[in-house]
């Protein structure tokens, strides 16, 4: 959703980035210090998929706590979903308000709570699926920044301008923008208040599009407060015209240079009384038993020009469940007539970083998100050679002084000794990588500690980039229906020599994809871990034969719950230099 630099007016950028600074230099202050009362958030809570995630999440805020890198003095919660289907970020919303509840009771009405979806397999991004999204290194800071602490230092202005209630969020953007001086943002109105951004009319096809109030005034402002008439969930342009919901530039100074844009939506604050109200779900409903959106089914409830159509439009849903248009109906009559104000941003920008390209052009790229942030090709990492391309970026990383980088990769946690080569657009997460060994161009590479029935070992997950890894087939017999970088499964299986063998799917097997395909050998250490799986990607991209001894194979589902979080987080903070050797030790 970000634009190059050259197609934003130079201003806008010098504005944001100013703010920027404004808001990073204002949350480090906060770092590590006893918060005062309105200076920050009552309670800061994240939500986890299941019991297992939220333990990982709760250990990692431990940390932080403990390396004293957050605010200190407000709680930190993390809630889980209940067992069972998966209910969506809206699921997750009203599971998260009925525990704020529980434990706050009638306290919960003076509170600024701050709401961070977290939870999921991350599917996209599966370099983040071990630790979670919320917890993405960011070549950012001293300490260094999780995507966490950035979402905290975004929102520092927010709670000493905010009425009790909730600022829901998610943990894969970032919203960078700036106002007028003599302006706030406030969320001090009733119902919901959400932030919008100006977008190309493409980008409203897969986000929310605000439909807004008209409005006579024709002077440019930074940031102006609207109301909404309707909320479209991902419309096409078509829908967009006909609701009126197309504007036209009408200022030079703009962060788009499209004539004609939309305002998409990114982040929304509800009121204390209005969260409440949503409980009521629950209560009637009990459990949940289909996936709810926190975008698309509450916010499409609102405004004058809301209609009940949207209920039954599941073009959008990925399980479908006899109760969601039931539920979907329900918070339509909850929520009708609950205003929508509006913030418009117009200076400002969207940033996601949901997938695996996303996350590689948003750390390489020179212009964008990189710039914005004055984001560290090099961050907290041996001194680079001559080989490291400067579109590249290496974090947390030990790298011989002969290795080389292409441009558009991310090195991450990893360590490289001499020779060793990464090629272009590509993400190595993890892992050690022997000497001489050469990375291909466009894939991803993560090496993981497992645990299992007592024994440990390292398992690496090799990917295109651009793999779909959601995409399934009804039986593994159709493996034709899925490909690894390129090339179909059951011929990647045959290189492999496993061709006479029926290759395993874990879990649910009616759904057969590249997620829960049992591709990857389970090896004693990293360095062969790595090395083997790199042999296998070979194969598949040169067409050549690599003979897997027997050895036992498992999938990146497997891998992920049977992850060793708290290893992987030791071999993080065991990675020390040799500094006349210029090649990784561990320290005990």
């Amino acid at each position: 959703m970000a634009l190059v630099g050259n197609d934003m007016n130079q201003r806008c950028i010098r504005d944001m980035k100013s703010a920027t600074v404004d808001r990073l230099s204002r949350f480090n202050s906060l770092r590590g210090r006893q918060v005062d009362a309105c200076e920050f958030w009552d309670v800061v809570v994240v939500t986890a998929m299941d019991e297992r995630q939220k333990d990982a999440y709760e250990d990692k805020i431990r940390r932080k706590l403990g390396d004293i890198v957050l605010p200190l003095g407000i709680p930190y919660k993390v809630f889980s979903d209940p067992p069972g289907c998966k209910i969506g970020n809206g699921g997750s919303t009203l599971y998260a308000l009925q525990q704020l509840s529980d434990i706050y009771g009638k306290a919960l009405c003076k509170m600024r709570v701050l709401l961070i979806h977290a939870g999921g397999l991350s599917q996209r991004l599966p370099s983040a699926s071990a630790f979670g999204k919320i917890f993405t290194t960011m070549p950012l800071g001293d300490p260094f920044y999780e995507m966490l602490e950035l979402k905290l230092a975004m929102y520092v202005d927010f709670p000493s301008h905010m009425k009790p209630g909730v600022l829901v969020t998610c943990a894969d953007d970032i919203e960078l923008y700036s106002i007028a001086d003599d302006n706030r943002l406030a969320f001090n109105k009733p119902g919901f208040t959400a932030l919008a951004h100006p977008s190309p009319l493409s980008v409203g096809t897969t986000h929310g599009v605000f439909v807004l109030e008209p409005c006579e005034d024709s002077a440019f402002l930074q940031m102006e407060n609207r109301s909404c008439l309707r909320f479209l969930h991902k419309p096409s342009i078509e829908k967009m015209r006909e609701s009126d919901a197309v504007c036209k530039r009408k200022s030079d100074y703009f962060p788009i240079c499209d004539l004609e844009f939309v305002y998409t939506d990114s982040t929304y604050y509800m009121d204390f009384d209005t969260s409440q109200r949503l409980l009521n779900v629950l209560k009637e409903f009990g459990p949940l038993e289909c996936e709810i959106d926190a975008y698309g089914d509450f916010l499409q409830a609102l405004g004058p020009q809301a209609t009940i159509e949207y209920t039954c439009n599941t073009a959008n849903v990925t399980n479908q469940d006899s109760s969601l248009v039931e539920v979907r109906q329900k918070i339509f009559h909850l929520l009708r007539g609950t205003p929508l104000n509006v913030i418009l941003l117009n200076n400002s920008q969207f940033y996601h970083i949901g997938t695996t390209s996303e996350y590689l052009s948003h750390l390489t790229e020179v212009d964008g998100l990189r710039s914005m942030l004055s984001l560290e090709s090099w961050a907290y990492s041996e001194h680079p050679g001559k080989n490291i391309d400067k579109a590249s970026c290496v974090i947390y990383s030990i790298l011989h002084p002969s290795c080389s980088v292409g441009a558009g990769s991310v090195v991450e946690h990893s360590r490289l000794e001499q020779g060793a080569s990464v090629g272009s657009g590509t993400l190595v997460s993890h892992c050690w990588v022997s000497p001489d060994l050469s990375v291909p161009d466009g894939v991803f590479m993560q090496t993981l500690c497992v645990s299992q029935q007592d024994r440990s070992g390292f398992v690496t997950v090799a990917f295109g980039v651009d793999d779909n890894l959601k995409c399934s087939v009804g039986a593994a017999a159709s493996m034709e229906g899925l490909t690894l970088c390129g090339v179909t499964l059951d011929t990647c299986v045959s290189r492999w020599g496993l061709g006479g063998k029926a290759l395993r799917f874990s879990g649910d097997i009616s759904h057969c994809s590249l997620w829960n395909a049992c591709l990857f050998p389970v090896c004693a250490d990293e360095q062969r871990s790595f090395s083997v799986s790199l042999k296998m990607l070979q194969a598949v991209l040169g067409g050549s034969a690599f003979e897997l001894q027997d050895t036992k194979l498992i999938s990146l589902q497997e891998a992920l719950q049977c992850r060793n979080v708290l290893e992987m987080q030791n071999v993080r903070n065991r990675l020390d230099y040799d500094h006349t050797d210029k090649i990784p030790v561990i320290v005990d």
